[in-house]
């Protein structure tokens, strides 16, 4: 398969995430619940993968967890867990290493942007902004944030962005309309929280 059909697959992968999870639960069963908690961990712990599904996969998990497949009582406490998790991995990273690690001159200029304006805030606020969550507590380890100050606006980040998600998947994910056109839902889904955050960032 070439460059292009492996970009396709993946925009259909992420695009169709309810189907895909659907299929995922019925081959797999509880393992489900491990894939997933690790996809969130590495989106928000790995400097190198912030390319992976977050938004969209929480809504997505909340609307397969409406259907009864899923267990929302399992999904929130894992998957913020995971987040948790994630930044601390990824701030730790950025006190160790950060120095000479090479981040995207255009995602570093995103999330130095969310800084200046937010301060300590820029933690809890990137959560709901793709790239910039997952560069954001990498630049606290390298800029030495004070880690409980770190810790406090992780847990609740974490826990708000994965909580919203999956409810907003649960209770709407599974109307009709929703249902009907989920890949126009998935899409808005991401650019609304590509294209916001850094507006945000950019207002004076």
């Amino acid at each position: 398969m070439g460059y292009n059909g492996k970009v396709i697959t993946l925009a259909n992968l992420f695009l169709h995430l309810d189907q895909n999870l659907i299929r995922l639960v019925g081959e797999y069963g509880a393992w489900v619940y491990g894939i997933t908690f690790l996809v969130l961990f590495c989106e928000t712990g790995l400097v190198v993968t912030p390319f992976l599904p977050g938004d969209s996969l929480l809504f997505a998990l909340g609307t397969v967890a409406g259907t009864g497949s899923l267990s929302m009582a399992l999904l929130i406490p894992l998957l913020s867990a995971a987040a948790i998790l994630g930044d601390s991995v990824n701030y730790a990273m950025g006190k160790t290493v950060g120095s000479r690690f090479a981040i995207p001159a255009k995602h570093l200029e995103k999330t130095k942007r969310f800084y200046e304006r937010y301060g300590n805030l820029t933690i809890l606020l990137a959560r709901f902004a793709p790239f910039v969550r997952t560069f954001a507590p990498f630049l606290a380890g390298v800029g030495r944030m004070r880690y409980p100050v770190f810790l406090l606006y992780n847990i609740i980040g974490g826990v708000l962005w994965v909580t919203l998600f999956l409810l907003g998947g649960y209770f709407l994910g599974n109307l009709p309309a929703v249902r009907e056109h989920f890949t126009l839902v998935i899409v808005g889904i991401i650019v609304v929280f590509s294209v916001g955050p850094a507006l945000l960032a950019r207002r004076k």
